[in-house]
């Protein structure tokens, strides 16, 4: 029985290190694409919304502590317009050559089928804060207040309530600068670059 036993544990230790093995040797001879223009990998989809949905969870009780009113939508609106447009696009607006060039594709948080209006808004100041690891999608948690982190979660969670008010801000970004419509122009590129890790440990590896 204890002979058994030895044999099972060494056939656990064995087929463990098979598997990281072979996960090494995947990796290292190419198994893993890393062009954006490279098609997903098999459950890659899967296993992504899986670690996203394990590390908001905490944060989907997470209530929004200011009022939502216009003040604060309109707030969040400017702080969009300069921080998250680049990516997420604008309303009426076109995706913007970053934007499509990105993978995985930035949802473009104003169309209505990539609105984010049914989560939390605090899962929403979770990935403002945070960012998403890999994604491109920067963590603002050391460049904005936690007041313009909720602010910019209510309006997101609010995408499709937007007052004449609000989308005045947008429209007045579009008509100061026409070419910013595609949203290709935005301040944001610069917050990207100084506050997404992953671009700068994989710009710093070449």
């Amino acid at each position: 029985m204890a002979s058994r036993l030895g044999w099972f544990v060494l056939g656990g230790f064995a087929a463990a290190a098979a598997i990281v093995v072979g996960a090494y040797l995947f990796v290292a001879l190419g198994g893993v694409p890393m062009e954006t223009t490279a098609p997903p990998l098999p459950f890659e989809k899967t296993l992504a919304k899986m670690a996203i949905h394990v590390a908001v969870a905490d944060s989907r009780g997470l209530p929004d502590p200011l009022p939502y009113n216009e003040q604060n939508m309109i707030a969040g609106a400017h702080l969009y317009k300069d921080h998250c447009a680049f990516c997420h696009g604008i309303p009426g607006g076109q995706r913007s050559p970053v934007a499509k060039g990105e993978f995985p594709p930035p949802p473009q948080l104003f169309e209505p089928d990539e609105m984010v209006t049914d989560d939390p808004e605090g899962v929403s100041f979770w990935k403002v804060t945070h960012g998403i690891r890999l994604s491109g999608m920067p963590g603002f948690g050391d460049v904005l207040t936690d007041e313009q982190r909720w602010q910019l979660a209510m309006l997101v969670a609010h995408a499709d309530k937007l007052t004449p008010a609000v989308r005045a801000v947008f429209a007045a970004a579009t008509s100061n600068n026409p070419s910013a419509k595609n949203s290709s122009t935005c301040s944001c590129m610069g917050s990207m670059m100084s506050n997404c890790s992953g671009m700068k440990s994989m710009m710093s590896g070449h």
